[in-house]
């Protein structure tokens, strides 16, 4: 269960559709019934699938999910069929299209980033930023979790997470925490550190969790082992240039958490509409 509403779905609808498809409505074909059936044109980790099938059924077709998001799904294999008339079919097709194919790229970046971390670190969490796209939040974390990543930050409002252009305002950042910490105390308290010893130095005053940005995998490692011999129980993560060629090295260093942008941004996949007249 994903929520995405209505309105955002219709909102969608309307940046491309407007008030009529003209070149449906100048071959006078628009109630000819059709039939579209939507496929990968290679194997992938689907995504978007559900929100596809909302656009046909808010244009006045009729939808059927074959696969749903999260499925592997192989080449060619039909993950989604929509019935309608032509013209209810071309009103929407294409937003649905680009919808799937810009999901299932991420979610299957996400499934392959995720198997190359836990091949070597099985608990290791691969969770992914708000550094998307402005506008499609909604989409790519719902593809993102299809891909078997967890959410590092859904926004400003649900964690707290100081990095250095925010204690560049506070006198000693090292005396706020255990305040920030009681001033949320069903928050856990995140801090970026830019080294081995600014991590420590946040996990002795009291710090949950250290997001440890662009650290080298020796070094991580190193941080690692001494800081969970200290504090068992605090959360450690790796941030700064993460992916799928070098997460497998960083997962391998023991972290927690490996913290992704990069699963948002390289090519959709190839989704293919076939249309056929009923």
């Amino acid at each position: 269960m994903f929520y995405i509403s209505d309105g955002y779905i219709d909102g969608l609808i309307g940046e491309d559709l407007q008030l009529m498809d003209l070149t449906t409505m100048s071959m006078g074909i628009e109630e000819a019934p059709g039939l579209v059936e939507c496929f990968p044109k290679r194997e992938c980790v689907l995504a978007g699938v559900e929100e596809a099938a909302r656009i046909f059924e808010r244009c006045g077709a009729r939808a059927e999910v074959l696969k749903p998001s999260g499925t592997r799904a192989e080449a060619r294999g039909i993950c989604l069929r929509a019935r309608g008339t032509a013209g209810r079919l071309h009103a929407c097709y294409k937003l649905a299209q680009n919808v799937m194919e810009y999901s299932s790229g991420i979610a299957t970046r996400t499934a392959e980033m995720a198997a190359a971390a836990r091949a070597v670190n099985p608990a290791v969490h691969v969770a992914v930023t708000r550094k998307h796209f402005p506008g499609a939040k909604a989409l790519s974390l719902k593809a993102a979790l299809a891909g078997g990543a967890s959410l590092h930050r859904l926004g400003l409002s649900d964690s707290i997470l100081a990095f250095d252009q925010h204690r560049i305002f506070a006198d000693d950042f090292i005396a706020l925490i255990p305040k920030m910490a009681a001033a949320f105390p069903e928050k856990k308290i995140e801090a970026e550190a830019e080294s081995p010893e600014e991590a420590m130095g946040y996990l002795r005053a009291g710090i949950d969790m250290v997001q440890c940005e662009r650290f080298a995998p020796a070094e991580l490692a190193a941080f690692v082992k001494e800081a969970k011999a200290e504090f068992p129980r605090a959360v450690i993560a790796a941030a700064g240039g993460i992916n799928a060629a070098n997460a497998a090295e960083y997962a391998a260093t023991g972290v927690d958490v490996l913290v992704t942008s990069w699963v948002y941004f390289g090519k959709p996949e190839d989704i293919k509409m076939k249309f056929s007249r009923a």
